[in-house]
């Protein structure tokens, strides 16, 4: 019998799990659990952990294979910090170049949905957290997909996206992306619907990645993806996760968007540490 307790946040996707500390190292069979509330609710909060950066890669390394940053390039970095807060205590403003930066986050997106091998999971620790401010919003892609009419899943199924990196950080600002990391990062194609390959469930790959579809005009593919963006977010649809310091956060992104919301960095402290898993293959080599 199972040690876990769940509790659903959202009708759609979404649970909070006690019973287990993170922090140390998982049975094979606490792991193939995790795995499968993944893969059931997609989103899954662990509160009140105890974690540093030691112990954060540890779960990641027993969840997968730890996905490279893609902002560092010449070297290996596995952790990003969303906040102002810095490894060294001292705190970035709101007009700070890196503080404006992760304003993308803001948009929906999928991490790292722009990489040929898109990410599977994304970590997250929280440290230190708002007051006010900074809630992460989520939608199901899944239940997106669900939601379609069969004739419109079919005229969807055998499209492919260009995810580009560069297209989305532009939004932030001109020269959001330097010469050097964009040329690291051209752009990708993805499916537009994507197959769990566990439970055979589909979902839409969406996000502000997407640049356009393959085969239509820019006009026609841009009012196509919006479309379907805007059915996705619809307020009934989203979960707000407003986090709480020890906070352990496992989504997936194969079937999940998310996006951040502003909060005060000139009154406020955040401090979270991110990882990722990799993603098993390209989403063209996955089953249709």
């Amino acid at each position: 019998m199972s040690q876990l307790q769940y509790e659903e946040l959202h009708p759609e996707f979404g649970a909070s799990i006690r019973g287990v500390d993170v922090s140390k190292p998982l049975t094979p069979e606490l792991t193939k659990e995790i795995n499968a509330a993944v893969d059931r609710y997609s989103f899954v909060c662990f509160p009140d952990q105890s974690m540093d950066d030691d112990r954060q890669l540890a779960l990641t390394r027993q969840l997968g294979n730890p996905e490279p940053s893609h902002t560092s390039v010449g070297k290996t970095e596995y952790f990003g910090t969303i906040g102002n807060v810095q490894k060294d205590g001292t705190v970035l403003g709101s007009t700070h170049k890196k503080t404006i930066f992760l304003t993308g986050n803001n948009m929906w997106h999928s991490d790292a949905s722009f990489k040929p091998v898109p990410a599977f999971l994304s970590i997250m620790c929280a440290y230190e957290t708002p007051a006010e401010g900074g809630v992460t919003m989520f939608v199901s892609l899944r239940a997106a997909y669900d939601r379609l009419s069969p004739a419109r899943k079919a005229e969807l199924d055998p499209l492919i996206t260009i995810h580009d990196y560069v297209f989305s950080r532009s939004k932030v600002a001109p020269d959001a992306v330097s010469p050097e990391i964009a040329a690291s990062l051209p752009p990708v194609r993805q499916r537009l619907v994507r197959t769990n390959p566990a439970t055979g469930a589909k979902n839409l790959f969406l996000g502000s990645h997407v640049r356009e579809i393959e085969g239509m005009s820019p006009a026609a593919g841009r009012a196509l993806i919006d479309g379907l963006t805007e059915e996705a977010i619809q307020p009934e649809h989203i979960y707000g996760h407003a986090w709480q310091p020890g906070d352990v956060v496992l989504w997936d992104n194969r079937c999940l968007l998310h996006a951040g919301a502003a909060y005060d960095a000139d009154r406020f402290r955040r401090y979270m540490r991110q990882t990722r898993v990799s993603g098993a293959c390209s989403t063209l080599e996955e089953a249709a």
